[in-house]
C-alpha cells in the first residue's frame, strides 16, 4: 500500500499570484477606483431617451405622420357623396317601389367615408356627414317618388320632379311611416361612425 503524503501547507514558491484574491479587496490596499462609463463602453445613463449612445450607432427615427385635417375639402367630398348617393337610393326606390333598409346604411356609409378619408381628423366631420345623410336619404326617397309618379302619369322624370316639386313632397308626406324615420337613423348612424374611423 502507499503512503499519501500531506498537502503542501502554504502556498508554492514559485507562484507569484499566491495569497492574492483578485476578486476581493485585500486589506490593507486601496479599492479600484470606479471606471467611467463612458470609457467602458456602455451607455451613459443621463442620456435623453432616443438619443444615439456612444458606441451604439443608431438608425434615425422618422417623424410622426402629420395630422389630416382639410375641413373644406371633407365637407366637398361628403356633399359630392351625397349627392351621389340620393341619386343612386332614389333609382333603387324607384326601381323597386320599396326602402331599402341595406341602401340606406350604404348611403351614410359612404358619405361618411368619404368625408373622413379627405377631410381627416377634424371633429366637424362626423357631425356633418350625420347631416348631410340625412338629407341625402330624404333626397332619394323624393327621387323615388318622383320616378314612381312619372311612370303612373307616363310623364318624364324631369317635368314631376322640377315642375310639381310641391306634389312630390305631399306624396311623400302620405306616405311616410315610422319605418322611413328609421331609415334616417340608420344611414346617420353609419355616416357617423363611417366618418370618425376613414378620420384616423
Amino acid at each position: 500500500m502507499s503512503q499519501s503524503s500531506p498537502p503542501p501547507s502554504g502556498p508554492p514558491v514559485d507562484n507569484p499570484y499566491a495569497g492574492q484574491n483578485p476578486y476581493a479587496d485585500q486589506p490593507g490596499q486601496p479599492p479600484a477606483p470606479p471606471q467611467d462609463a463612458a470609457q467602458a463602453g456602455f451607455p451613459q445613463q443621463g442620456a435623453p431617451q432616443g438619443a444615439p449612445q456612444p458606441g451604439f450607432p443608431m438608425a434615425p427615427v422618422a417623424p410622426a405622420a402629420p395630422v389630416r385635417d382639410k375641413l373644406g375639402l371633407g365637407l366637398a367630398a361628403a356633399v359630392g357623396a351625397a349627392l351621389v348617393a340620393a341619386g343612386v337610393y332614389g333609382v333603387i326606390i324607384g326601381l323597386t317601389k320599396h326602402e331599402i333598409g341595406w341602401a340606406a346604411v350604404g348611403v351614410g356609409f359612404l358619405i361618411g367615408l368619404a368625408a373622413g378619408r379627405v377631410g381627416g381628423r377634424n371633429p366637424i366631420l362626423p357631425i356633418a356627414s350625420l347631416i348631410l345623410s340625412v338629407a341625402s336619404v330624404y333626397l332619394g326617397q323624393l327621387v323615388g317618388e318622383a320616378m314612381i309618379g312619372a311612370k303612373e302619369v307616363g310623364v318624364g322624370f324631369n317635368e314631376v320632379f322640377f315642375h310639381h316639386f310641391d306634389v312630390v313632397q305631399e306624396a311623400w308626406k302620405a306616405e311616410a311611416d315610422p319605418l322611413t324615420f328609421l331609415f334616417f337613423a340608420i344611414a346617420a348612424y353609419a355616416a357617423f361612425s363611417g366618418a370618425k374611423k376613414a378620420g384616423h
